[in-house]
């Protein structure tokens, strides 16, 4: 009887395979999942989380969905590694258009829609370029930058930024009341002779990352709005690699911003759920 039991129970029993793509840009990495079927449910918050978990999972700091489009050349979605859908990643938006060239769903010069609207990318020599949408109306609060690039950044500049706790220092700021209740994330910036080096509090990973790509674009757009530098392209330094920003101001409004870096296909592999 538990021998029939059992037969009957493998019998009724489905394994879902699942065929992903890992990527990083300039350290941040992601699973990337070509949902344009329709197959993975978006909604399914723990799988996410398990798939993006380091240590029972595929590992990455989130996971992102490739959907079809009639507009665009495809929609991205992005989840953080805590399972929920995320605001715009920069980062992720390069990775995923370099995971669209290699697919064959589109050219080297696209479009595509996220959460905070359309995007242009641009391949070019290895180098992936990201067209971000305008940012207005930066504020101060407590004296330093809170620019939203598609994602609400906190932007400080610090001295010795290689030896801050970013962990402990940037959860305090992401969950305090300035920013409740949705929090934001804490970017430490110190300036250098040829650009700005930074290091990022991520919410939603809720730790730190090799680098954030809506993260560098608030901190460069801080370090010039703060008279730290007078250029409209400035170059960034993170722990997983040097990326660029490059961006016209006018008044209050910062337009024709565009984040620069390179997106790096890592392997690809299929897991079993």
């Amino acid at each position: 009887m538990i021998f029939n039991n059992l037969q009957r129970f493998n019998n009724t029993l489905t394994i879902m395979k699942i065929s992903f793509n890992k990527y990083q840009g300039a350290g941040n990495d992601f699973v990337i999942i070509d949902n344009r079927k329709g197959i993975f449910n978006p909604d399914d918050s723990v799988l996410i989380n398990k798939l993006c978990d380091r240590r029972f999972g595929i590992g990455a700091d989130g996971l992102i969905l490739i959907s079809g489009s009639s507009q665009y050349d495809f929609e991205m979605k992005y989840f953080n590694s805590d399972g929920l859908e995320g605001s715009m990643c920069g980062n992720g938006g390069r990775c995923s258009s370099d995971f669209a060239i290699r697919a064959g769903i589109a050219r080297k010069k696209l479009t595509f829609k996220a959460i905070d609207g359309v995007h242009k990318a641009v391949s070019e020599e290895g180098i992936i370029r990201l067209q971000m949408n305008d940012v207005k109306e930066p504020r101060l609060i407590n004296g330093n930058y809170f620019i939203n690039t598609g994602s609400p950044h906190y932007v400080l500049f610090k001295k010795d930024v290689k030896d801050i706790d970013v962990n402990t220092e940037g959860k305090i700021i992401r969950w305090s009341d300035e920013f409740a209740p949705g929090g934001t994330n804490v970017n430490f910036v110190e300036p250098e002779k040829t650009g700005i080096y930074v290091r990022t509090f991520e919410r939603g990973v809720e730790e730190e990352t090799l680098s954030c790509g809506t993260g560098v674009t608030a901190s460069a757009i801080a370090s010039v709005l703060s008279g730290q530098f007078d250029t409209n392209t400035v170059k960034v330094k993170t722990k997983g690699g040097n990326l660029s920003v490059s961006f016209n101001i006018s008044g209050k409004s910062i337009s024709d911003i565009w984040l620069s870096g390179p997106a790096t296909f890592v392997f690809s592999g299929e897991i079993e759920e």
